[in-house]
């Protein structure tokens, strides 16, 4: 005889796992937006390319001040915090590159509606998005004028150098450089929001900053005269001058004049009216 094979009990079905979704919070979309943004490797790129060229450039400025001493020896007692801004205008394109790319990546490969599906009403993407760059930018000026400010300790004895925080002007221009590119860089950011295209909206923003203002002062109309004072680099980049620099700029000037603190301001009204003007395009177009 054979012997019956036995029959396996059943198996109780196993009950699904359950999942509690997470409620929307701005917290968690910062979170989110900062693991796509240090994900790409063009961010890294960028950010090394930003505190090389600008350490360099103040390098090289130190390096070539003490040159000219023999020939310009008015070129002494000059104040360290020139030379920690001295490489700004390669900083503004390099942190304007990263700001267009951190928001048209995404409209141009379409991850952009995955995370307006996730956050449906929208503005808070835009918001953690902007946050994010912000803060980065920020803190690698900040890290980069530290590692300016070693590279050309060697010359300041020579230039006869001071950084003295406690003058209002080393204070102005100190933190007047990291507040200069995080609102270069949300320029940026805002433009390629409302834009959704990396290659016009870096070539809008690189003539806002670089070709606007030569071309409007070569036109002979009195009209290009009374906006110039007011276009975004303008403005804003008085910020990081010295009194001496102001006042040569003033003199030649032939619209009005702006403290360095109104030029900022200038600035941040046209960011604020971009970031507006992006803002209402995300909510009223589809991505």
């Amino acid at each position: 005889m054979t012997a019956l094979a036995a029959t396996p009990a059943p198996v109780p079905p196993v009950a699904p796992a359950r999942t509690t979704a997470q409620p929307v919070t701005f917290g968690r979309v910062v979170v989110g937006e900062w693991v796509k943004f240090r994900s790409v490797r063009s961010t890294v790129w960028t950010l090394v390319a930003t505190v090389v060229l600008m350490t360099g450039f103040a390098t090289l400025a130190a390096w070539g001040s003490t040159l000219t001493l023999e020939e310009q020896p008015a070129a002494t007692g000059m104040n360290v915090a020139q030379l920690l801004s001295a490489g700004y205008q390669l900083g503004q394109l390099a942190v304007a590159v990263l700001a267009v790319l951190t928001i048209t990546g995404e409209y141009s490969t379409g991850m952009i509606r995955s995370s307006f599906a996730a956050v449906p009403r929208r503005v808070p993407v835009l918001t953690a998005k902007a946050l994010v760059v912000g803060v980065v930018v920020a803190v690698v000026t900040v890290a980069t004028m530290g590692l300016s400010y070693l590279a050309t300790m060697p010359f300041h004895d020579e230039l006869e150098a001071s950084f003295d925080l406690s003058s209002g002007e080393t204070l102005r221009m100190t933190v007047g450089l990291p507040l200069y590119l995080v609102a270069v860089a949300l320029l940026a950011f805002a433009a390629g929001a409302l834009l959704r295209h990396t290659a016009g909206a870096i070539t809008a923003v690189l003539a806002t900053l670089l070709v606007i203002d030569n071309v409007v002062l070569l036109v002979p109309l009195r009209f290009f005269e009374l906006i110039s004072p007011f276009l975004p680099s303008a403005a804003g980049r008085r910020i990081l001058f010295d009194e001496e620099m102001l006042a040569s700029l003033d003199a030649v000037a032939e619209g009005a004049t702006l403290t360095p603190w109104e030029g900022f301001g200038v600035l941040l009204g046209w960011v604020a009216v971009l970031l507006t003007l992006a803002t209402i395009r995300a909510r009223t177009r589809d991505a």
